[in-house]
């Protein structure tokens, strides 16, 4: 999808984040001296094309009490991951879920779930429920804690 001028302001201007506000497309258009709804259909278009993944929140999980952070790793059967990885992508407390390569010997681990609690020791209930519903086709797993909060952004344009 070719970017015109409109589409680089727009980006641009929220590439830091929409603004907290009620009403953030209109916001953004005010910036830019555009409709709301022109940042609506904008950012829809780049949605539809796959210029951009998603719009969403990406919330601050320690300032929200969620400090015990922690990335399952799951040893999980071939045959069976992906329709396991949905299950588990539907739980309330995966904030995601996908599935990578295993890189064995050293890392036999195909399922990845995030998981997110006030303790370990929640986190490790999470985990103990995803271990059920894996059952027998789930061989090994561990729990990855995180050691620092990084940065996330999103899209970034530079003048080439």
């Amino acid at each position: 999808m070719p970017l015109d001028e409109i589409d680089r302001e727009l980006i641009a201007a929220t590439q830091g984040g929409l603004p907290l506000v009620a009403r953030p497309y209109e916001a953004v258009g005010a910036m830019l001296g555009v409709p709301g709804e022109l940042v609506r259909e904008r950012l829809a278009a780049m949605l539809e094309s796959g210029l951009i993944r998603r719009i969403g929140a990406v919330p601050n999980h320690y300032r929200l009490g969620y400090t015990a952070n922690g990335m399952s790793v799951w040893d999980v059967a071939d045959e069976q991951v992906d329709a396991l990885g949905e299950q588990v992508g539907a739980l309330t407390f995966v904030s995601h879920c996908y599935r990578r390569p295993r890189h064995a010997p050293a890392w036999p681990y195909n399922l990845f779930a995030m998981l997110h609690g006030r303790t370990r020791e929640e986190v490790e209930a999470q985990a103990a429920q995803i271990a059920t519903l894996l059952g027998p086709a789930c061989r090994a797993h561990e729990i990855l804690y995180s050691t620092a909060i990084l940065k996330k952004t999103g899209l970034r344009l530079t003048e080439n």
